[in-house]
């Protein structure tokens, strides 16, 4: 079993920077990939970020450029830097981690990102 704890969201002006973590706990060993997803009331969970135990990383295409994730191996924990905010990067992002044998996926609680024009 994997535990996921996020911090870091909270309410910004656009322009502005925040910066969220995920710590993980437990059967850690077994995980590969750790990412963030975003949610919006009425839409389809969208990936922002992952990247994997060997620092190989992906975004989506609008967050390219303003948003880095990061790993630290050692403190088990990914961090999602995100700069130049936009209004509709406003969200509930959530921390994810891919264990893949077998191949499940380990979910964060969630931490709101509002982002104020």
């Amino acid at each position: 079993q994997v535990q996921l704890v996020e911090s870091g969201g909270g309410l910004v002006q656009a322009g502005g920077s925040l910066r969220l973590s995920c710590a993980a706990s437990g059967s850690i060993f077994r995980i590969n990939a750790m990412g963030w997803y975003r949610q919006t009331p009425g839409k389809q969970r969208e990936l922002v970020a992952v990247i994997t135990r060997d620092g190989v990383t992906n975004y989506a295409d609008s967050v390219k450029g303003r948003f880095t994730i990061s790993r630290d191996n050692a403190k088990n924990t990914v961090y999602l830097q995100m700069n130049s905010l936009k209004p509709e990067d406003t969200a509930v992002y959530s921390c994810h981690a891919d264990r893949p044998v077998p191949p499940y996926r380990y979910w964060g609680q969630g931490t709101q990102v509002t982002v104020s024009s």
